[in-house]
């Protein structure tokens, strides 16, 4: 299986990114965590990016805040998909960061989550690495049966609280 690769532009992005790594370990997908700055390791970034795929990954979050240039930064060195994970700051919360990361140049494509969205980037990456294997393909399914019947659950529950 190939192994999803998430890179924050700063350890202060941490307690967001946390929750992609759980989504991904709870459907059984490696992954490697890495901090790597567009600004402060740019070299390093683009090292990173551009031996990826060859070091077995099939997907990447990046995940900044604030400016928020990461996720195009690594596109532009990979083919890879890869996720844009906005993280909200103090100052804009999170604005600023979600518009660096949507808004890039035709020919370098970054999918970009809502800001702080990790478990969908997580499940994004799922999907992308479950076009090719059908295990995770139906964990997928087993997922979304379950959140669906936890609505159904909710819904009974509502209905009798307030439908006397």
């Amino acid at each position: 299986m190939k192994k999803v690769a998430i890179i924050m532009g700063s350890a202060s992005d941490c307690p967001v990114v946390e929750k992609a790594v759980t989504t991904l370990r709870d459907f059984g997908v490696p992954c490697e965590v890495r901090v790597m700055s567009a600004h402060r390791t740019p070299d390093e970034a683009a090292q990173f990016a551009s031996g990826a795929r060859k070091a077995g990954f099939g997907a990447i979050i990046a995940a900044a805040g604030m400016a928020a240039h990461l996720a195009g930064a690594i596109a532009a060195r990979t083919t890879l998909p890869v996720i844009g994970l906005p993280v909200s700051a103090k100052k804009l919360d999170g604005i600023d960061a979600l518009l660096s990361t949507v808004q890039m140049p035709s020919g370098i494509p970054v999918a970009t989550v809502a800001i702080d969205g990790a478990v969908n980037a997580a499940l994004l990456c799922i999907q992308i690495l479950a076009v090719s294997d059908p295990a995770l393909a139906e964990k997928l399914d087993a997922a979304r049966a379950k959140g669906r019947e936890k609505v159904i659950e909710a819904d009974e529950a509502i209905a009798k609280q307030f439908n006397v």
